[in-house]
């Protein structure tokens, strides 16, 4: 029996309810007729129709007989079939799919007729075959035999769109969703549809033009798309949606068939959205990459970088046994008990744990996770550092950070649960973004924000306006890099973006280059508590909000507890078993690596961190302690300075959680089976050697322990950091204020062995307001940064509309390796001069 609560529910909703094939449905307003017909179990063949993109009705293979009432209440038919992936359904229409319509039935089969005419018979060389809705749909709704006998239309193939995307154009078949998803979905509309007629064909380039910034052509002007690249950092989603063989990916052409693959779901390590990816793989080898459905993440779409970037667990450099440094000086393959034998010895004499006089030498062990690995993986060097090594000094930050960004993530992230999520972003009237690029750090993130296109108001803390805020149509609060506390601070009162902010279900996006920025993170929560905004913190790197979650930080341990507090201590200390954990104060990453470099630190465990991404010298470090444990995927600088390298599993052949910026719990299972184990099961054994039993061999171990301890209660919290904003620094002379961001596509080492993607990214360059050109001197052509006496970047100049007295150039590009190069942060003053 309905109850009047649910009548009244059912009455405010606004329906229709309309008859598909005899069915009776009840619909939403607005509902085309196509998902009406899904709703019901009825399925009706389509090229151009998909769910996230606006209707178009390019291919009309979805042609349906249709009658409606009209305004007398008569139904009458309408006088030929019609797109059903266009039509909205009405109260009282009859809708007859093929399936009751011969009609309809023979519509569809002309349909299918007209687009077979020119299309190539070369099903069997096709990188679709065996997954192609056309074949599918020919055979299920098309004609048995062809009556077309001249001579089908061909054009040169394949061409390149870019380096990654090659296209097929005699097997397009104008569906437009490509077009239609760089326009609606990706804002990069370098693709679209020319000539008419026959010759109608999806837009190509100049091949000849080909140098140009990452945005605009050279010798192409401004406003001619079809001389552009299709430079898009999602350019592979057109890919998978493309109904046909016309749009294939360089990297997989020719490689396989979809019957000999092995798919297999999992989660982007790339960044921290936590994209949903599905892994096709066949003989252990990862041949593609294809995104998963996930509507409340990245929804059907990820990023290039998360579609191609896993060559580089399959390379030549491959870790497969333990390696273990002879009395020759030499590394040499070892047997797992060896190497983890070997380990404990040396970890045991440099922490002092040896019960022998020479402990009093002993000067300590340093941990470096690295910020990609999994929640289980930083849950087990935080335990290894404070129970087996008996220190704080454990830190996954290897890149900028400060004492102030770890009290923020202590008092606004760890344990905070599910805070602002994607839904949030895409619903918000107002999203402020600070430290934080979305389509170079964020990926998916972008793309929700995107979505909201023309509905929502975007605030950017920068030095001027990128690309991808260009995209947003954002609203630049122009500040120096070091400078955003104070532009943080200034956002107050009846100030334009204060009164934006305080629009209900407004979001406040920090990014972790914020962390450069003294004040800078205890504005943003004041700012959020002027305004009522709500706050999320998105960091680049994938495993660094587990690890936070975790406490693989110095001063932060499991659920959020204040690792200098003895209460929080001691409820921990319980929760393991064990009597007490260390309470000397731990140190940062960078600081580590310079105890150790300075000789105050006598031994190093290294995760997968890459020197090159340090402005530390990590080098200097591990060639001056005297044992380094190394756990890696790869041969790297890191290995090469190693007493004992542990091989471990890259995130294919591993189960475990990656905790997305959300909060959320990113769970993945096993893909490629294989003889490599995870780094919280080496770090399981290696505990047990040095007669601790960290019981952390298993994700399901790691899962309890993490249930067991819970969220700190509020005594036990970090305190929110209250830190004073610093002046940014002034520049002078020929030094200019350093700006800097990774790119999506750079030469990071998780894009290693992948040339078709890196084709892709935007050429490094330069760039300088034209202010600040014209006062040091410069007015095109090439500059040389220096800084430090470390090296030089010398880098093409691109004037831009930004901040005087600021040179931005990308963090590790192509020619512009800011951390090994220049060896100072985002903020520092650099010396610019034109020439070489």
């Amino acid at each position: 029996m309905t109850s009047t609560a649910d009548k009244a529910t059912a009455e405010t909703v606004d329906t229709v309810t309309l008859t598909i094939d005899g069915k009776e449905t009840t619909v939403p307003k607005g509902t085309l007729i196509i998902r009406a017909a899904e709703q019901v179990g009825i399925d009706i063949p389509r090229f151009c129709d998909h769910p996230l993109l606006a209707p178009a009705g390019a291919c009309r293979q979805c042609l349906v007989d249709v009658a409606a009432p009209d305004r007398e209440g008569n139904v009458r038919a309408f006088p030929k079939p019609q797109a059903s992936c266009t039509m909205q359904a009405m109260d009282g229409m009859i809708v007859n799919t093929q399936h009751t319509s011969d009609e309809a039935k023979n519509a569809q089969e002309g349909v299918m007729e007209l687009l077979l005419i020119n299309h190539p018979l070369d099903c069997p060389v096709c990188d679709k075959g065996g997954e192609c809705p056309l074949q599918n749909q020919a055979l299920s709704h098309g004609r048995s035999e062809s009556r077309f006998i001249d001579v089908k239309r061909v054009f040169e193939k394949p061409l390149p769109l870019s380096s990654e995307i090659l296209l097929d154009r005699e097997r397009c078949v104008l569906c437009q969703r490509c077009t239609r998803f760089s326009k609606e979905i990706a804002g990069d509309a370098f693709i679209d549809l020319q000539n008419r007629g026959a010759m109608q064909q999806i837009g190509t380039f100049d091949e000849d033009v080909l140098g140009f910034d990452g945005y605009e052509p050279i010798g192409v002007a401004a406003e001619d798309e079809s001389g552009r690249a299709f430079s898009s950092y999602y350019s592979g989603n057109t890919v998978q949606i493309c109904p046909v063989g016309a749009l294939t990916s360089a990297a997989y052409r020719f490689r396989s068939r979809p019957f000999d693959l092995v798919s297999s779901p999992g989660i982007s390590e790339h960044d921290s959205s936590g994209a949903a990816i599905r892994t096709d793989h066949r003989r252990g080898t990862i041949l593609r990459r294809l995104s998963d459905n996930d509507p409340v993440v990245n929804e059907e779409w990820i990023t290039d970088k998360d579609r191609f970037a896993f060559s580089w667990q399959n390379l030549s450099d491959r870790l497969e046994r333990p390696l273990v440094r002879g009395e020759d000086g030499e590394l040499h393959e070892a047997s797992w008990p060896d190497a983890i034998a070997r380990a404990a010895e040396g970890l045991k004499a440099a922490a002092g744990l040896t019960g022998t006089p020479a402990d009093k030498k002993a000067k300590g062990v340093g941990v470096l996770p690295g910020g990609r690995i999994t929640m289980e993986d930083a849950y087990a060097y935080q335990k290894f550092a404070r129970v087996a090594l008996g220190t704080n000094d454990v830190d996954v930050r290897t890149r900028i950070a400060s004492d102030e960004e770890q009290a923020f993530l202590g008092a606004a992230v760890a344990a905070s649960g599910m805070g602002v999520t994607f839904a949030d972003l895409e619903k918000a009237p107002t999203v402020l973004l600070a430290g934080f690029e979305p389509e170079d750090e964020g990926g998916v993130v972008f793309l929700r924000l995107r979505k909201a296109y023309g509905s929502q108001r975007v605030l950017t803390v920068a030095p001027f306006l990128s690309r991808g805020a260009e995209k947003l149509d954002a609203t630049l609060i122009q500040a120096l890099p070091g400078g955003e506390g104070a532009a943080l601070a200034a956002i107050k009162g009846a100030a334009d973006a204060a009164e934006s902010l305080k629009a209900e279900g407004s979001v406040i996006i920090v990014g972790e280059r914020l962390a450069g920025a003294p004040g800078a993170l205890s504005e943003a929560l004041r700012l959020a508590k002027r305004t009522g905004a709500r706050l999320a913190w998105i960091p680049r790197r994938a495993g660094e909000r587990g690890a936070v979650e975790a406490g693989a930080l110095p001063g932060l341990l499991p659920g959020g507890r204040d690792a200098t507090a003895a209460s929080a201590r001691d409820a921990i200390a319980q929760g393991w078993g064990v009597e007490t954990l260390p309470d000397a104060p731990g140190r940062s990453a960078s600081e580590i690596i310079a105890a150790a470099a300075a000789g105050q630190l006598s031994g190093l465990v290294v995760g997968g961190v890459t020197p090159s991404d340090l402005t530390d010298d990590l080098a200097a470090a591990l060639a001056k302690v005297d044992f380094v444990v190394s756990l890696e995927v790869r041969r790297t600088d890191v290995t090469r300075h190693a007493d004992v390298v542990l091989p471990v599993a890259p995130p294919s052949e591993k189960p475990g959680t990656f905790v997305n910026w959300e909060g959320r719990l990113r769970g993945f299972a096993t893909a490629i089976r294989t003889d490599a184990i995870s780094d919280h099961r080496a770090l399981d054994f290696l505990g047990r050697e040095l007669g601790a039993d960290l019981k952390v061999g298993t994700v399901a171990d790691v899962n309890e322990q993490l249930a067991q301890l819970g969220a700190a209660p509020k005594a036990e919290r970090v305190s929110a950091p209250s830190v004073k904003v610093e002046k940014a620094t002034k520049p002078a002379g020929d030094e200019l204020v350093l700006a800097s961001w990774h790119l999506l596509v750079d030469e990071g080492a998780l894009q290693d062995g992948e040339p078709y993607l890196a084709g892709t990214g935007r050429t490094a360059v330069a760039r300088l307001s034209p202010a600040t050109a014209e006062r040091i001197g410069v007015k095109d052509g090439v500059v040389t940064l220096t800084a430090g006496g470390r090296g030089t970047i010398e880098l093409p100049v691109a004037l831009t509309d930004m901040a005087d007295g600021v040179v931005w150039v990308p963090a590790k590009s192509p020619g512009s390796w800011v951390a090994q190069e220049l060896g100072v942060e985002p903020g520092a003053l650099v010396r610019v001069k034109g020439g070489i």
